[in-house]
């Protein structure tokens, strides 16, 4: 009979894979989180597509603004425009962010963008913009037109919403799955992070490229940067790894925009943002030194051991700790992420029924 039950079970989870496996090859790109997982189990519906209409538009009006400001304070626009340009940054300034975008915005945009002014600050250690900007600005003028509708690939870089917390339910097999979504919810945390302690998995996301980007901090009308992303991201998973709530849950940590990440490197040094680094422009240390970083806020002391396919593997008792590096353009990220969550519901399922002993591998 236990042969049978064991039978069972291993055909069970050879179809879930076969299920994940296809299910994989449906993401275009992979950016590991909620968005990402809609679009692998049923996608969008129009009505959904249309609701990130807003914050794309908004998005693209506040970058556009902020590289009007940089220019500004920079001195570079003054000479720099030809006389049938000069009224661009009047125009982008005047724009409301919190208007759909004009097509009369968009031209001035497109034509900023193109500008020597625009080539040159991008160039500067002291200016960054956001990585979706790049990618919205070359789109802009699909983008402004009266009936658009955003596409999945613009929805999977379309910003956050803030201080929200979104929940998508779907199924996998005979599982039934509950992805919760707190975002960039960062206020009082202590006073919430206890509801999640049943949990089985949490997926943390950091973008490698992140490491010389800036949160913005909201002052009156104008927003400044008050603290790098990458520094705000190890702090947050400071408080989570090391989290008394946790330590039945497996931790899934994503590196992402490896593809962006490589192409920054050259250009602008980690070493800027992290003095000790001195590992140069390689990309392999640049990201070993990042994952490290991440190690060291891992006060526990977990046992580590490398992974055949460049995943690192912790365990401490039941507590699991998995880091992937992945390419935006990765469609295996899901099926591990699914494959860690199966994994330790099997092991809590164990322990609780006394058949597996706490262990350290």
């Amino acid at each position: 009979m236990g042969a049978s039950s064991s039978r069972a079970s291993q055909a069970r989870s050879s179809a879930i894979d076969r299920q994940l496996e296809e299910e994989s090859l449906r993401i275009k790109k992979s950016r590991s989180s909620s968005s990402n997982m809609k679009l692998v189990h049923g996608g969008f519906t129009p009505e959904e597509l249309a609701a990130f209409r807003s914050a794309i538009h908004t998005t693209v009006i506040e970058a556009a603004q902020a590289l009007v400001l940089a220019l500004q304070k920079r001195s570079r626009l003054d000479g720099m425009l030809a006389e049938e340009h000069r009224h661009l940054p009047e125009t982008i300034l005047r724009a409301e962010a919190e208007d759909a975008l004009s097509p009369e915005v968009a031209d001035a945009i497109e034509a900023l963008w193109r500008t020597t002014a625009v080539t040159r600050i991008l160039d500067d250690e002291d200016f960054t913009l956001p990585d979706s900007a790049f990618y919205f600005f070359t789109e802009i003028r699909r983008l402004a037109q009266p009936q658009y509708i955003p596409t999945e690939n613009d929805v999977l870089r379309a910003p956050e919403q803030k201080s929200t917390v979104t929940e998508t339910r779907f199924n996998m097999g005979t599982l039934s799955i509950r992805l919760i979504d707190v975002g960039p919810l960062r206020s009082e945390r202590r006073k919430w992070i206890h509801c999640f302690e049943s949990v089985t998995s949490i997926i943390f996301c950091t973008a490698l490229s992140d490491y010389d980007q800036v949160l913005l901090e909201e002052r009156g009308l104008v927003r400044f940067p008050f603290l790098h992303r990458m520094h705000e991201s190890l702090v947050l998973f400071d408080s989570i790894v090391n989290s008394r709530w946790f330590m039945r849950t497996s931790i899934i940590l994503f590196f992402t925009e490896i593809d962006v990440f490589r192409a920054k490197i050259p250009k602008i040094p980690l070493s800027t943002y992290f003095p000790e680094y001195t590992g140069g422009p390689d990309i392999n240390k640049a990201a070993k030194y990042i994952l490290w970083r991440f190690m060291q806020e891992n006060r526990a002391r977990l046992s580590v051991y490398p992974h055949p396919i460049a995943v690192i593997l912790v365990r401490l008792a039941l507590a699991t700790l998995l880091f992937f590096l992945i390419c935006t353009k990765d469609t295996k990220s899901v099926r591990l992420v699914f494959a860690a969550v199966k994994e330790t519901i099997l092991q809590n399922a164990l322990k609780d029924s006394k058949v597996l002993e706490t262990q350290v591998l």
